[in-house]
């Protein structure tokens, strides 16, 4: 039960956290802030504020939104390991990214976090057989 619990202010820290990136979208579009820059950072900031608002919604029951928070924890570690190679090939180049090593840490955290409190996966109970629908009874 503490896992579960644990599990739950996870999600509505992180949830908060990604939902609160609906503003900076909000005031990139709104002020075409990204005109000139990187048109790839609005897209982000509106996938990770959707991911925000099911994290929320997943606070209730974890175990029933096991997939959405699975996602969750692989793409914060796919966005850390894409931004160490970034890193690494900006270093190599005589470049540095503004932005490492402290958002590869973070999201790297955020990763291996929630794939440790990851819910385990529910079986269907055996005294309830899953059945083919009749539809000609409609």
């Amino acid at each position: 039960m503490k896992r579960e619990r644990t599990l739950q202010v996870v999600l509505v820290v992180l949830g908060l956290f990604y939902s609160f990136w609906g503003y900076l979208l909000f005031d990139d579009l709104w002020h075409s802030k990204w005109l000139g820059h990187s048109d790839v950072m609005p897209m982000f900031l509106s996938l990770n504020t959707v991911l925000g608002v099911f994290l929320l919604l997943a606070v209730k029951h974890p175990a029933k939104h096991r997939s959405v928070i699975a996602y969750a924890a692989w793409s914060s570690l796919a966005h850390a390991f894409t931004m160490t190679i970034q890193s690494a090939e900006a270093w190599a180049h005589g470049m540095h990214r503004k932005d490492s090593p402290q958002d590869i840490v973070i999201f790297a955290v955020i990763g291996v976090a929630l794939l440790v409190l990851l819910p385990a996966r529910q079986t269907a109970p055996a005294s309830a057989p899953i059945s083919e629908p009749n539809f000609a009874e409609r």
